[in-house]
C-alpha cells in the first residue's frame, strides 16, 4: 500500500489528530533551515566586518597624515602652533556639525524596536484567530 492509498483510508479524525505533529516538524525544519541560513551569512558578516575595520584603521592613520599635513603647509605662511590650532578648530567643527546630523537621524529614527513589523505580527496573530481584517 502507497502513502497516497493509505492517506486515503484514514480517517478524517486521524488526519486531524496528525495537523499538529506535521506543523511542528515544518517547524523545526524551517528554524534549522534558517540556522543554517544565518550561519553562513555570520561567517560572511564577521569577515566582512573584520575587513571594514582593517580598513577603518587605516583610514584613520591616512587622515592623520592628511591632517599633519595640513599643519605643515600651514606653517609655511604661519607660525607652526597657529598652524595646528586652526587645524584643530576646523577639525571641531566638522566634528560638531557631524554629531548634530547624528542626533538629528537618532530622533527621526523613533525607537529600536521595528513597529511597523510587530504591528503586520499582531494583525496575523488578530487574523488568525478570527476577530481581524483578511482583506488586506
Amino acid at each position: 500500500m502507497t502513502d497516497v492509498e493509505s492517506a486515503r483510508s484514514r480517517s478524517l479524525v486521524a488526519l486531524i489528530s496528525d495537523l499538529p505533529r506535521l506543523i511542528v516538524e515544518l517547524l523545526k525544519a524551517e528554524l534549522a533551515h534558517l540556522k543554517g541560513e544565518l550561519q553562513v551569512k555570520a561567517k560572511h558578516a564577521g569577515l566582512g566586518m573584520g575587513l571594514l575595520a582593517a580598513a577603518a584603521t587605516l583610514l584613520f592613520a591616512a587622515f592623520a597624515v592628511l591632517v599633519a599635513a595640513a599643519i605643515l603647509g600651514l606653517s609655511l605662511v604661519l607660525p607652526a602652533w597657529l598652524a595646528a590650532l586652526i587645524v584643530f578648530v576646523v577639525l571641531l567643527i566638522v566634528a560638531g556639525i557631524l554629531a548634530l546630523v547624528a542626533v538629528s537621524s537618532f530622533k527621526r529614527m523613533q525607537g529600536v524596536a521595528p513597529s511597523q513589523t510587530i504591528t503586520s505580527i499582531k494583525e496575523d496573530s488578530e487574523a488568525i484567530k478570527g476577530m481581524g481584517r483578511y482583506d488586506d
